[in-house]
């Protein structure tokens, strides 16, 4: 039977044995997304776990509210920001009172184009916008988790009346979810901090690799996001506002009220919105990002493998299906494959974590626990070798690798996943009674 994967601006087909394909793995199917406004005035109405925004803040009190940076603007804080910013002046709270903090974490600083991107051109000529400096002499210690995570804060929020969070909510490959807590860390904590909360993303023995229980869809039982966790709680921010994109990138749900509560009930939503029963766990799984501009390089485009991993047996075989124009962009990313021995990039990795990093090293450590297949652009193919996989120019090329994986390996009842949607799609195996 004849398959379609979104690829690009186009599609990839293959003729794939349909007696052997267990699932086509498709995102829910959501209804009809609400407006904005509608959102915002349903979410400050009903807060989840704290009492209304206007109990809250008082007239007279200095209000700092955290905004992720320039790689999360998709989270749309240009429309849903001005709302919060009304309601806190409706309160009694005037513009000279708000200042907004761009929660950069360990990210570069952002120029002033970008910020007004950000936060819309209204706010950003009404409301005093600074970066976090995640140096030391910037931030202010204030204890240390049960981890061993240095809690060092942003000195202006920690100095502040009171501390609203904001933020997207999303899947994410080593915190299990975005948004809430992760506001405070990375967003606005102290180099030391992130760089020791963000080793936990790894095995505690060298050359284990990367944690297992540091993973998508995962928090309780994640050490990592924990972590995070309980760093937030040493500011316990008094309120937070996170907003839940559907694929198409219009909102799907905003969450507020209690930066935890608010936020682990906004994780059930994410689920609701991407989350697939999976029947069983298959020998092969071809995957894609959704095509263009999902796949646009293979930073964005290796969102889908996490997911694809996640659907696949142990030492299976993952088809990624990627055009990849910009295949090594941002740099930072791709010049991390420049390691040929493992354990050497992990000792790097652990000395100075940044995200780009880990994802490259995410990688090539999946290619050690999966036969991974990139079905790209053939200017691609030598590129596509550093990251540990191997190269096809389509799909059906790739199937016939894969059929000759499971040749060698004696596998002739095998089964076959289709994700064509990736990043979108979160597989969840039932639990067996």
């Amino acid at each position: 039977m004849e398959y379609r994967i979104p690829y690009g601006k186009s599609e990839q087909l293959a003729d794939l044995p349909e007696e052997h394909v267990s699932q086509v793995l498709l995102p829910p199917v959501i209804d009809k997304p609400q407006t904005v406004e509608k959102l915002m005035e349903e979410a400050l109405a009903h807060p989840i776990g704290t009492p209304m925004l206007e109990q809250l803040v008082k007239p007279g009190e200095k209000v700092v509210l955290i905004v992720s940076d320039i790689t999360r603007v998709w989270a749309r804080f240009d429309l849903f920001l001005p709302i919060l910013v009304a309601r806190l002046n409706q309160i009694g709270v005037p513009d000279e009172d708000i200042s907004i903090i761009i929660a950069t974490g360990k990210h570069r600083l952002n120029s002033a184009a970008e910020k007004e991107e950000i936060i819309g051109s209204e706010l950003f000529h009404r409301i005093k916008v600074y970066d976090h400096n995640p140096a030391t002499e910037a931030c202010v210690y204030l204890g240390t988790t049960k981890r061993g995570t240095p809690v060092w804060i942003n000195k202006q929020v920690a100095a502040a009346d009171k501390v609203i969070l904001t933020g997207g909510l999303s899947p994410h490959i080593y915190a299990g979810f975005g948004g809430g807590r992760k506001s405070v860390l990375p967003g606005i904590a102290g180099a030391e901090s992130i760089n020791h909360n963000h080793n936990l993303a790894l095995t505690d023995e060298i050359g284990g690799g990367v944690n297992p229980d540091t993973s998508i869809m995962r928090h309780f039982g994640n050490r990592l996001s924990e972590d995070m966790c309980e760093v937030a709680s040493f500011l316990n921010p008094c309120f937070m506002v996170n907003a839940i994109m559907d694929a198409e990138g219009n909102f799907f749900k905003i969450m507020a009220g209690h930066w935890y509560e608010a936020w682990l009930q906004g994780t059930k939503e994410v689920m609701k919105l991407q989350g697939v029963p999976l029947k069983e766990k298959s020998d092969v799984v071809i995957v894609s990002g959704g095509g263009y501009p999902r796949d646009i390089s293979l930073y964005q485009g290796m969102k889908c493998y996490a997911p694809g991993a996640a659907a696949l047996k142990e030492g299976g075989i993952l088809i990624a299906v990627l055009r990849c124009q910009d295949m090594t962009e941002p740099p930072a990313f791709f010049e991390s494959f420049r390691y040929t021995d493992l354990k050497q990039m992990e000792l790097d990795v652990r000395a100075d974590f940044t995200v780009p990093f880990y994802v490259a090293f995410y990688m090539c450590c999946l290619a050690r626990h999966f036969t991974i297949i990139l079905v790209t652009e053939p200017e691609n193919f030598d590129n596509a070798r550093k990251t540990g996989a191997t190269p096809a120019a389509t799909l059906q090329d790739a199937w016939k690798l894969a059929e000759a994986k499971l040749k060698e390996q004696g596998k002739t009842d095998y089964t076959i996943n289709i994700m064509p949607y990736g990043g979108d799609t979160l597989p969840v195996l039932a639990e067996k009674e």
